[in-house]
């Protein structure tokens, strides 16, 4: 199913930087919108969990062990 969106009142620099970037890609200006929404999205559903964005700037490979909690560690957390 093919589904559209009309866009008003667009800045005329925006239409001129996107018609730039469409021609750069040798792509529509149609299609170069359809890329920047995908890679939106693409980026926005698949955010790290915060143990994962800890683990990248603070893991192994940084000189710190990371061991999740043991089950008594967390409950105790939970109790205070």
């Amino acid at each position: 199913m093919s589904s559209s969106i009309t866009v008003r009142n667009i800045d005329p620099g925006d239409k001129s930087w996107l018609r730039r970037e469409a021609r750069r890609l040798g792509v529509s200006m149609e299609e170069f919108v359809r890329l920047l929404i995908r890679e939106k999205r693409t980026k926005t559903e698949r955010r790290p969990k915060p143990s994962e964005a800890f683990a990248r700037h603070f893991g192994a490979e940084h000189g710190v062990n990371l061991q999740p909690p043991s089950a008594a560690q967390l409950q105790a957390a939970r109790n205070s």
